[in-house]
């Protein structure tokens, strides 16, 4: 069996990926991809909702459904029920963004799925806070 908090880190480390590719889309691109952007977010959120089911010793489920995630990390925190109405909003951009440029995402939408990830991630940093301890590799120093 998998070290849980390695694994769990694992997934952190990647879902700081996606948020930092979100942000960075955000400020470097003109016309700023909001649709992929949004995916960014959702991939995020997936990934950090994922790392905290890892570091409570259980497999994550192979879906994408935020608030599905959401609803199974409530098992060992009922406060993830305060994260769960920006979860299932995030949740739509899991998969429509990819293939159907018929999605309409404004600037003001964007924006506010961005602050939704941003409020999720603080929220799991006082859940699991070892998992974003000084000890854990930090992206933004080039640890991998």
């Amino acid at each position: 069996m998998a070290n849980q908090t390695n694994t769990s880190q694992d997934w952190y480390m990647l879902a700081e990926k996606d948020y930092q590719v979100a942000q960075h889309l955000a400020v470097a691109m003109y016309p700023i991809p909001t649709e992929i952007i949004c995916y960014h977010c959702q991939q995020a959120v997936e990934k950090y909702l994922k790392g905290f089911i890892a570091f409570n010793g259980e497999e994550p489920p192979y879906i994408h459904d935020l608030a599905e995630l959401c609803k199974l990390c409530e098992k060992y925190s009922a406060g993830f029920s305060e994260i769960s109405p920006p979860c299932s909003i995030i949740s739509q951009f899991g998969v429509q963004p990819r293939y159907d440029n018929a999605m309409n995402v404004t600037e003001t939408d964007m924006r506010s799925v961005l602050r939704y990830v941003n409020t999720i991630k603080e929220f799991l940093k006082k859940e699991a806070p070892q998992l974003f301890s000084e000890d854990a590799p930090n992206l933004e120093n080039g640890q991998c």
